[in-house]
C-alpha cells in the first residue's frame, strides 16, 4: 500500500504542515531532483548559495510549474515571493531572466510587510504538490487536482515541489496564508480555493497554518472548528507553556490543551522504513476572559508586543 493510504485510517491532519514564514516560489518547468536546492537542477554552486541566504533569511525555495508539465522555459521565469504572518500576509510576482537573478535580491525581506519587489497578488495562489522524484503520491495523486484547479482558477494554479507529508497526499498550499491541505480531492479542493477567495478558511482537510509549529497549528484548527473567523483574525501565542492560546482580533482568546498520542508505525513515504507516528491532537478548548478589559489584539500577539 502506498504510504497516503496507510496513513489516511487513522492519521489525523492538524499540526503537520510544514512550518514556514516566508516563501520564495520560483517557476522552474525543467527535471526536478529529489530536493530543489541539491544542485541537480540549478548546479552545485548555485543552489549551495540559494540554501545559505534562504536559511539566513528563515525562506523556504520551492519550485514551482504549470499543470501539464513542459520542459521548456518561455522567455523570463515567475518568481512568487509571500509570507503567511496573519499580522502581514501578502504574494508579490515578479518575473526574472534567470534564477541567478535572485543572488540580486535580500531574502530577508520577505520575512516582514509586502516590500514592494513586485506586482501584488490579491487573489490566492494554489501551489499543488506533484514532485515525483520524492514521492510517487505526490505526483499520482496531486497532478490530476491541479489541472482541475487550472481549469477553474487559471494562472492563479501551480504544480509545486514538496511540501512536506507526502503520506497526506494530495496536498495543497494557499498563499499567502500559507493555510495547508490535505487528503482533499478535486471538489474538496476547489472548495477550499473558492473559500479563500471570499476570505474565509475551509476546514475539512485543513492540516494548520504554516507560519505556526505543529502545536500552534493544532490549537488554531481547533478554534476554527468552533468560531467563525476570517483567514488572517487568528494568531498563536505559543509562550504560555504546552497549551497554546489562539487569540482573535477582536481580542477574544481561547486556550487549547493538547495531548499527545501514539499510532501504529508507517512508512513518512512510500518505500521508508515504518516508524512509530506521535501526532498531537486537542482535547479541550476553553475561552478566556478578557485581560484587565483591555484584551491583547492577534497582531500584538504575533509580534511579540505583549
Amino acid at each position: 500500500m502506498t504510504c497516503s493510504a496507510l496513513s489516511a485510517a487513522d492519521e489525523p491532519l492538524p499540526g503537520t504542515a510544514a512550518q514556514v514564514g516566508g516563501w520564495v516560489c520560483i517557476e522552474y518547468p525543467g527535471a526536478w531532483g529529489r530536493d530543489v536546492l541539491d544542485g541537480t537542477a540549478l548546479g552545485a554552486e548555485l543552489a549551495r548559495e540559494l540554501t545559505l541566504r534562504a536559511d539566513a533569511a528563515g525562506v523556504r525555495i520551492m519550485f514551482i510549474r504549470r499543470p501539464g508539465r513542459s520542459e521548456t522555459a518561455h522567455g523570463s521565469r515567475t518568481v512568487l515571493l509571500a509570507n503567511s504572518r496573519p499580522e502581514h500576509s501578502w504574494c508579490e510576482r515578479l518575473a526574472i531572466g534567470d534564477v541567478s537573478d535572485l543572488l540580486s535580491l535580500d531574502l530577508a525581506r520577505v520575512s516582514g510587510p509586502a516590500p514592494g519587489l513586485g506586482e501584488r497578488v490579491t487573489d490566492p495562489v494554489v501551489l499543488v504538490c506533484a514532485h515525483g522524484k520524492r514521492d510517487q503520491c505526490c505526483a499520482v495523486l496531486g497532478r490530476p487536482v491541479a489541472a482541475v484547479l487550472a481549469a477553474e482558477f487559471g494562472d492563479a494554479v501551480w504544480e509545486c515541489s514538496h511540501t512536506g507529508g507526502h503520506r497526506f497526499a494530495p496536498s495543497m498550499i494557499l498563499l499567502p496564508s500559507g493555510n495547508t491541505y490535505g487528503r482533499l480531492g478535486s471538489d474538496g479542493s476547489l472548495l477550499a480555493v473558492h473559500a479563500a477567495a471570499d476570505g474565509r478558511v475551509y476546514l475539512p482537510g485543513l492540516r494548520g497554518r504554516s507560519s505556526w509549529s505543529p502545536r500552534g497549528q493544532v490549537a488554531e484548527v481547533a478554534v476554527r472548528q468552533q468560531v467563525l473567523a476570517g483567514v488572517d483574525e487568528l494568531a498563536v501565542d505559543e509562550r504560555a507553556g504546552d497549551d497554546p492560546v489562539v487569540v482573535h482580533r477582536d481580542g477574544r482568546r481561547w486556550q487549547v490543551t493538547l495531548e499527545q498520542r501514539e499510532l501504529a508505525p508507517r512508512p513518512a513515504s512510500c518505500g521508508a522504513e515504518a516508524k512509530p507516528v506521535r501526532p498531537v491532537v486537542a482535547v479541550r478548548v476553553q475561552e478566556l476572559p478578557d485581560r484587565e478589559g483591555q484584551p491583547d489584539s492577534s497582531e500584538d500577539v504575533a509580534t511579540g508586543r505583549v
